[in-house]
């Protein structure tokens, strides 16, 4: 993503906070993630707060996930692609839901490690609403889409991604807390 895309969705969305951060994750978690790097040479996600008018928080489950673990969907935008229109992309592919992104709120320059090995990525944090019921757009990827609670998912279901040993769980509690903070949920 590249440094007009991105002043071009600050200038839309306002500015974020920016964080740095450094988390260690398992050998296996760093293929994924490398792999993830390869061809396009992507080096961040979107992850999306989307919520209804009565508060709800859109939330996903991938097939691996074990029992109790949910996440605030996401995933890359593709060169040339605007942020904020990745982003709507993105949410309807994984939760089937049309949004409106209403801020950029966060953006965190991370470096996950495993032994000696470092790999950077940005996670871009934006604010969405939308209308209707989520419903699972892309099965082979998504097991389930369902309304949930930004307090939820940074009181159960994070001490769920806690009690695994995968780093990347670890962050993603992390990213969920640092956003309910910001938004002044807990």
């Amino acid at each position: 993503m590249t440094g007009e895309v991105l002043a071009r969705a600050e200038a839309e969305l306002g500015r974020p906070v920016v964080l740095t951060w450094r988390y260690p994750i398992g050998p296996a978690e760093m293929e994924m993630v490398v792999s993830s790097t390869r061809g396009q040479r992507r080096l961040h996600d979107v992850t999306l707060f989307i919520f209804n008018p009565a508060g709800q928080l859109a939330l996903i489950r991938k097939h691996n996930y074990p029992p109790g673990i949910w996440r605030a969907p996401g995933g890359g935008v593709a060169p040339g692609e605007e942020l904020a229109a990745g982003a709507a992309r993105e949410a309807w592919e994984e939760t089937g839901l049309k949004v409106r992104i209403t801020r950029y709120l966060l953006r965190v320059h991370v470096t996950f490690t495993c032994g000696e090995r470092e790999q950077p990525w940005t996670t871009h944090v934006l604010l969405a609403e939308a209308d209707g019921e989520p419903t699972v757009r892309d099965p082979k990827e998504i097991s389930a889409v369902a309304w949930g609670s930004l307090t939820d998912l940074c009181g159960p279901i994070a001490d769920a991604m806690l009690a695994t040993p995968r780093g990347l769980f670890t962050y993603r509690a992390a990213l969920h807390r640092t956003v309910a903070k910001l938004l002044n949920v807990i």
